[in-house]
């Protein structure tokens, strides 16, 4: 299930798996990308461009040589079954978790979150998801497939209900998507006002961080198959994830980087960053 054979591994995560606390893995898969191909490129361009930041975040005071992190590579997902790629990497969360672990992905396209959120819920009743997004991922459906990097929050939804979704940096979407929105999650249009007020909220609950890199202004992060000007900057995000740190987070992903539409590296050298942040959050409680 697991490319084993990988030699590569994100900065800082080369502990033994037995011993690790997070536990981070990637998950290449776009076969639902409604725009444009390629986050399945995006573990394999992220672990060799970590070597370019360091190991301690300035933002957190934190670093990852502090902690016992394991990265076991990506997971060998078939082409053209979606059904089985999101059953493999709810098993690989399932593993993760059985072992009081935290699980850290990387993806692929934004559906790919729905398989450990699934599994966190199993194991977290009450879980909660703070999401930040370009876009909604509210749809019913679309095209007719209700399992689509477009829907995803919606099939999230299914599993936590009412409550339990907060939405950041949304600016793109149906209108019924944002009609919707009003009674069943709380969204929070064009930034992350109010982050600091549902982190209150949620202290003492379990909280899934599901980070969409299209959130961020395409001017900073064009690398994404769905880029969606009007974003907020890597210095709101960083900020935000400062303020998540006194949130302990059980589970988290970074997901839609398509590396190849950027071929400056900006975009990977952003998500590299983003994840490391993500991983200290992880680690630090």
């Amino acid at each position: 299930m697991l490319n084993t054979s990988q030699l590569q591994t994100f900065i800082g995560f080369d502990a033994a798996f037995e011993e690790s606390r997070v536990i981070l893995f990637g998950a290449p898969f776009d076969g639902t990308t409604s725009f444009r191909p390629g986050t399945r490129f995006a573990p394999s361009a992220i672990r060799p461009d970590s070597y370019g930041i360091e190991t301690y975040s300035p933002y957190l005071d934190l670093d990852l040589e502090d902690y016992a992190l394991c990265d076991i590579g990506d997971i060998d997902l078939p082409f053209g079954n979606t059904i089985r790629t999101l059953d493999m990497i709810e098993e690989t969360a399932e593993t993760i978790l059985n072992m009081d672990q935290k699980p850290l992905m990387i993806g692929g396209e934004h559906l790919v979150s729905l398989p450990v959120i699934k599994a966190l819920a199993k194991k977290y009743p009450d879980l909660h998801i703070i999401h930040f997004d370009a876009h909604t991922d509210l749809r019913e459906d679309y095209l007719g497939e209700s399992l689509s990097h477009a829907s995803v929050m919606k099939r999230a939804w299914d599993i936590v209900g009412d409550g339990h979704i907060y939405q950041f940096g949304i600016r793109s979407g149906l209108r019924t998507e944002f009609e919707w929105a009003k009674s069943h999650t709380t969204l929070r249009k064009f930034d992350t006002k109010g982050l600091e007020s549902v982190i209150q909220s949620l202290k003492g609950k379990p909280v899934y961080l599901t980070i969409d890199l299209d959130v961020l202004d395409p001017s900073i992060f064009p690398g994404t198959g769905t880029p969606e000007p009007g974003g907020i900057t890597m210095k709101e995000l960083l900020n935000a994830l400062m303020l998540l740190k006194e949130l302990p987070l059980v589970g988290a992903d970074v997901v839609e980087l398509s590396p190849h539409y950027d071929a400056s590296g900006t975009s990977t050298a952003v998500a590299c960053k983003v994840i490391r942040e993500v991983s200290l959050l992880l680690a630090h409680h």
